[in-house]
């Protein structure tokens, strides 16, 4: 052959002559034949069930790479050595198979059925074609990524379902007042605060965000009420909150996944597409973008152009709050661009009756969740 690097393959596709190589490659075209189909399975979920524009490009390209391997000179007549009818194994049935009660089961299935074709894969190439082994372990590399973050997008978009609104909580004039708003806002039915005060030092944060925590346990002890720390994941992470919210100039996501765990919330703010998209790989389970308009509560030197959040929207199924300068006259306008979800500040927690405004709030944006098909059914 042309390749020298190939273990030969008779041209005439006479591999009863060629012993161990001959089953080499039809093991070798077996798992090809595996990975590209799980590929597929999952760019298929991640396009049709959750609509994820941006991981169906990471889906596709990485099932284009591996065709692109796999249609290299040489590689290509591995079809010869394929032998159907002579398989010991295709007979064979799993005793239990992976469960498929939701889109979630499909994703891991098939992303655990081409991790497994692509290792077999690049040992299989050690002995056949030495000089591409490397390109497969590189794509399983690249499928891990895509598997955590399609299951990832899928899991979040499960836990914010229906929470539309998130509150972000000062510390107050002292504990009472804190515990007062707390308990109104998610008497209101609040689902999601942050608690955020960069004034407060750290002894004062832990005690609000521990009375916050402890609030939202006892008036939701099925979890449904969310308490994440602004900034601050080794707080969040010490007294047990739902998660933390950092943003672009702190510590890299997969530090800060380091210090939560696996389970909690880790929010992200992006102030542009890469930003958003990087959030989404990285590992984020929420996004706030903007600054959207000018805020009593903090200055911008810039603001979100319309069409990076309508593109958010557009791309990205991972939940999406649109941040700074949101008020109740303003939210027809992040709406109109996608953004369904919301975070807000002094909107709520400076008005004369926060509980109020933040009901308005909710009654405003209810229903206005995008309608896509559930992420877990």
């Amino acid at each position: 052959m042309e390749n020298s690097g190939l273990a030969d393959i008779p041209e005439d596709g006479g591999f009863e002559q060629s012993g161990a190589t001959a089953g080499a490659w039809r093991a070798f075209d077996a798992s090809a034949n595996r990975a590209g189909e799980a590929l597929r399975v999952i760019e298929d979920v991640v396009r049709f069930v959750l609509d994820d524009f941006l991981l169906t490009g990471l889906a596709k390209d990485l099932r284009h790479a591996l065709a692109a391997v796999l249609a290299e000179d040489g590689l290509r007549q591995r079809v010869f050595a394929r032998d159907v009818g002579g398989d010991v194994g295709t007979h064979l049935e799993a005793a239990a198979a992976l469960p498929r009660a939701a889109m979630r089961d499909l994703i891991a299935a098939n992303a655990a059925r081409a991790g497994q074709a692509l290792r077999s894969l690049q040992e299989l190439a050690l002995l056949l074609a030495p000089a591409v082994s490397g390109r497969f372990e590189q794509l399983r590399y690249r499928l891990y990524v895509l598997e955590r973050t399609a299951l990832g997008t899928a899991r979040a978009a499960d836990r914010l379902r229906g929470v539309n609104l998130c509150v972000l909580v000062d510390g107050r004039e002292d504990a009472p007042a804190f515990e007062r708003l707390v308990e109104s806002l998610l008497e209101a039915g609040v689902r999601m605060l942050q608690i955020r005060d960069k004034d407060l030092g750290v002894p004062v944060l832990v005690d609000r965000a521990r009375r916050a925590v402890a609030i939202a346990a006892r008036r939701h002890p099925d979890g449904r009420a969310l308490v994440v720390v602004n900034d601050r994941a080794d707080v969040a992470a010490a007294i047990n909150a739902g998660g933390a919210h950092t943003g672009a100039d702190d510590m890299p996501i997969p530090l800060v996944r380091r210090v939560l765990g696996p389970l909690a919330l880790l929010g992200r703010t992006a102030h542009d597409l890469a930003e958003a998209r990087a959030a989404v790989t990285d590992g984020a389970d929420y996004l706030g973008v903007g600054p959207c308009f000018p805020s009593p509560t903090k200055s911008f030197a810039a603001f979100a152009p319309p069409d990076f959040l309508a593109a958010v929207a557009r791309e990205i199924t991972l939940p999406t709050f649109a941040i700074g300068g949101i008020t109740l006259d303003r939210i027809d306008q992040v709406t109109a661009l996608g953004c369904t979800r919301v975070a807000v500040a002094s909107a709520v927690t400076g008005a004369a009756d926060p509980a109020a405004a933040a009901a308005a709030f909710i009654e405003r944006l209810q229903g206005r969740e995008p309608h896509r098909r559930p992420a877990a059914t």
